[in-house]
């Protein structure tokens, strides 16, 4: 009888051959960089699917001055579950300081 252990290392939260969370952002934001030319400022969110993982990530579309004036813009973010980028496309483009409306009511 053989016993397979299977280890999660703790920083990265890697298990076997899929990579792990900490990985898989650094590696999503790299790539999105390097297929854009945009600065990825952040992950709005992340999360693990049957497929891999779906991320959301802000990156710095155009610098003004103010910095409150940039525009920035979140892409939607597909990637397999080794974290290689399979698929990326903006979803919502907005001025820095610029928060969203807030929801409407339902009465109408």
């Amino acid at each position: 009888m053989t016993h397979t252990s299977r280890t999660t290392n703790k920083t990265t939260g890697k298990t076997g051959d899929q990579a792990g969370p900490v990985e898989v952002l650094q590696n999503a934001r790299a790539q999105l960089a390097e297929l854009t030319g945009l600065a990825a400022e952040s992950v709005s969110s992340f999360e693990r699917t049957d497929d891999g993982w779906d991320l959301e990530v802000e990156v710095l579309e155009l610098a003004r001055v103010p910095d409150t004036m940039s525009l920035l813009a979140t892409y939607a973010v597909s990637l397999d579950p080794q974290g290689g980028l399979t698929a990326y496309r903006r979803v919502r483009r907005y001025e820095r300081g610029r928060a969203d409306p807030p929801p409407r009511s339902g009465a109408g």
